[in-house]
């Protein structure tokens, strides 16, 4: 049965210098159905927006350093906002990604008892990194911030984001193929990962859940302004097959990242893919 997908659109947040102490400039809160997916436009900014500031505690984050990252976020009044609702076993889902997107990364702060999230991390190399703070405040709905942030250090050359040729990939001894249903704009797409070990070819059935799920997946339009996180249709799907249903808002390029769990161990695998 297909399933509504609602889009939800943000605004551009303001590019953040080293320290990033700025506070966001938009925000995104609109509800989305359970297995579906949610998106973020950043060119739009709806009235009664949220706002996210996010802070390195020293100032300033190095490259190959650990960095205490702080986040707030506060609503339409200036009032810090406290209290959030669970998604996906967490209060607070981070995605951060490089200019090129050839860094993702996906962690938890942890809360304090002021509304503070707090997290050590660090980034490979100096350059302009986009945070995604992705989180269900209380009694609302869900909603993802994001902002640019720069960090010191030496730059690595810049890659450029192609569309794969072929949608086969071997991660952690797993050879992953992603078919999409669909590579139009604006259609409902079914996104099928089938797991297979990459010695023996034999499908993988015995996926663990990962963050209360079969498996988790954060797209992003290669300039980093579209953001889509997408649940599993099944939840409970243990593999080979792991299906996600979303839809693309616009024609261009888009880097795919998914993430399953087996043996206790999470994996994750980028694809790239041309949407018209």
């Amino acid at each position: 049965m297909k399933r509504k997908l609602v889009l939800l659109l943000t605004g551009v947040l303001a590019f953040s210098v080293l320290s990033a102490c700025g506070a966001a400039k938009e925000d995104a809160n609109s509800g989305h159905e359970e297995h579906g997916s949610h998106s973020h436009n950043a060119s739009e900014q709806p009235a009664g927006s949220f706002k996210a500031s996010f802070a390195f505690a020293s100032g300033a984050a190095k490259a190959n350093e650990n960095s205490q990252l702080n986040i707030e976020i506060t609503d339409a009044k200036g009032n810090l906002v406290k209290d959030f609702e669970l998604s996906h076993e967490k209060l607070l889902h981070l995605i951060g990604v490089s200019k090129d997107l050839s860094y993702f990364t996906h962690i938890h702060p942890q809360i304090d008892g002021n509304g503070k999230f707090t997290i050590e991390t660090s980034f490979p190399s100096g350059g302009e990194y986009k945070l995604f703070a992705d989180f269900v405040p209380k009694g609302g709905s869900s909603t993802t911030l994001s902002e640019w942030v720069k960090v010191e250090g030496t730059e690595k050359a810049q890659e450029a984001v192609k569309a794969d040729t072929k949608l086969v990939k071997v991660v952690d001894g797993k050879e992953v193929e992603l078919t999409l249903s669909s590579t139009k704009a604006q259609d409902e797409v079914t996104l099928t990962f089938n797991i297979a070990d990459a010695q023996t070819k034999e499908g993988i059935s015995n996926l663990e859940q990962y963050l209360g799920a079969v498996g988790h997946v954060v797209v992003l339009s290669d300039d980093a302004e579209k953001y889509l996180h997408v649940h599993p249709m099944d939840e409970k799907a243990t593999g080979p097959k792991a299906e996600f249903m979303t839809s693309f808002p616009k024609s261009g390029t888009y880097k795919i990242w998914g993430q399953f769990q087996h043996q206790g161990k999470v994996f994750t695998i980028p694809f790239v893919v041309d949407i018209k």
